[in-house]
């Protein structure tokens, strides 16, 4: 998942709750173990933060985490600790 937001308040609220579904990979980049029921939940939660008409956030399934090989996903300099889980969104 990632996010381009403008307003500091909002950015920083975003934040804040996707830290509590995933890893944080970059500012603006999470790496986020979403089962469809949580997925959902946290749509939810995402969307009462935005101001629609403004702000962005990509969501990328790229499926399950351990199905995922180099060739998927991949750091160039440093890198960073991914939790361990089923699915996998970006």
């Amino acid at each position: 998942m990632a996010y381009d937001i403008s307003n500091d308040r909002r950015r920083t609220r975003l934040a804040s709750k996707l830290e509590k579904y995933g890893d944080r990979l970059q500012y603006s980049v999470f790496v986020v173990d979403a089962s469809p029921a949580k997925l959902i939940r946290m749509k939810s939660e995402i969307e009462e933060v935005l101001d629609l008409q403004k702000d962005s956030v990509l969501l990328c399934d790229l499926g399950r985490l351990t199905e995922l090989s180099e060739a998927r996903f991949s750091f160039l300099g440093q890198s960073r600790e991914i939790t361990p889980g089923e699915a996998f969104v970006f």
